[in-house]
């Protein structure tokens, strides 16, 4: 039996260092079963962060393997150099999803991908290099994503041809407006966002990419209408709005199948990832036909949108819908907060218990102060392992843990992942 330490071992041969893993030592793992993953030595886990919020449905859904499994034998790739059914459907069913008038759909492999796809539509159709993001903000990994990025633990390059303005956004927690009311915040960030207009750009800003709840920023939750503020002004300018829902996506936060719905808007550019195939590497922008159609050049997708990946997300977006798991992420993420809220409030090491849906985060602080604590939230994520929970780490400072599970997950997990949680929580104090 290949154990976790003979595959740390050879992994560190042949991978980069820069690759961040989590626990000590790390842990393989090898198949799963609904919410549940074993690694390879057989350790059985229950899985609440899904991959980064990728496994949306869980492991070994008959709908969705099924599919994979018939689509198999025929082909795995044809390029969007050739007609593909597969797609062509899967980009009919996301266009009428989107909520954007006369949608088009461009297909790509990953978020990164598919962000950097917007920022080229954005920048070619606005014929300006100059675009506004949010602090605290992840977008990707890619030269042009990074430039989007606000977090210095995942900015590795300053080097950039874009020009990129930060406005205040969702994260209160650390702002300067922490201390105001709902509409108060929204109207400071709003001010905030129409002095970098005058001070810090020359005027013809080609976007504003945001996500609806910062993700690897520790889910940031804005107040609701915060972007619909936002995007009058940018409407004033003419400025598109991009809202990144690879995390936010296909009803995970329970009020929405989108994220920027509970801003009473429509952005003009939407990107998506993740969850939309269950693990299969997928992800695409949709734009309306005027917007996509607008750059100059050929182009194409040697992977995007392949046959293989759109028909397992076909199977997986029509499961979500048959099944109602938006539903079933607004009951369970309510049912987890009222499991933690106590103990957030008891303890002096919880800062706040955030998010929305199945998108919940807990950032830890030194008693007393706003002072992030890496050592409590570190402690908390390997003594959840320990426990059989599998949770996420991020945040700014890497003292946030973050808990995403499969939108099919069933009360009785829920509770037993909240105990877990709340055991660990009171064990900090």
């Amino acid at each position: 039996m290949t154990t976790n330490a003979e595959l740390l071992a050879r992994h560190k041969a042949v991978l980069p260092s820069w690759l961040a893993q989590y626990y000590n030592p790390p842990i393989s793992l090898d198949s799963g079963e609904g919410r549940h993953v074993f690694d390879v030595e057989g350790n059985r886990y229950l899985d609440f962060f899904g991959g980064i919020l990728t496994t949306s449905l869980g492991y070994n859904i008959p709908e969705v393997t099924q599919a994979i499994q018939a689509q198999a034998p025929k082909t795995l790739h044809s390029s969007t150099l050739y007609l593909s059914e597969p797609m062509i459907e899967l980009a009919e069913l996301i266009a009428g999803l989107s909520g954007i008038p006369d949608a088009k759909v461009f297909f790509t492999t990953s978020g990164t991908e598919a962000n950097d796809a917007a920022l080229m539509l954005a920048t070619t159709y606005r014929k300006s290099n100059q675009v506004l993001a949010m602090r605290n903000s992840y977008h990707g990994r890619s030269f042009t994503t990074i430039a989007i990025t606000a977090q210095r633990s995942w900015s590795p390059t300053s080097v950039s041809g874009l020009s990129v303005n930060y406005v205040h956004g969702g994260y209160r927690l650390r702002s300067p407006f922490r201390a105001m009311d709902d509409d108060a915040y929204t109207t400071a960030c709003v001010d905030d966002l129409t002095q970098v207009f005058d001070m810090m750009t020359s005027g013809d800003v080609a976007a504003m990419i945001a996500e609806p709840i910062q993700g690897v920023g520790g889910f940031a939750t804005p107040p609701d209408g915060f972007f619909g503020a936002m995007k009058k002004e940018l409407d004033n300018r003419g400025v598109l709005f991009i809202s990144d829902e690879v995390q936010t996506g296909w009803g995970r936060t329970g009020d929405h199948f989108w994220g920027y719905q509970a801003h009473g808007i429509t952005p003009d550019i939407l990107t998506f990832a993740k969850g939309v195939g269950n693990g299969l590497a997928l992800g695409g922008v949709v734009a309306s036909a005027e917007l996509m159609d607008s750059l100059p050049g050929n182009s194409l997708s040697t992977f995007g949108g392949n046959p293989l990946s759109s028909v397992g997300a076909l199977a997986t977006i029509n499961y979500m819908l048959d099944n109602d798991t938006q539903g079933n992420s607004k009951r369970m993420g309510a049912r987890l907060v009222a499991k933690l809220q106590p103990a957030v409030d008891d303890s002096t090491v919880v800062a706040e218990l955030r998010g929305r849906g199945l998108m919940q985060a807990i950032e830890t602080v030194q008693p007393g102060s706003l002072e992030p604590n890496v050592e409590a939230a570190g402690q908390i994520i390997e003594q959840a392992r320990v426990a059989g929970l599998l949770i996420g780490k991020g945040g700014l400072y890497g003292n946030v843990l973050r808990i995403a599970p499969p939108m099919t997950v069933t009360e009785a997990e829920i509770d037993e992942a909240g105990d877990i949680l709340v055991d660990c929580i009171k064990a900090l104090d």
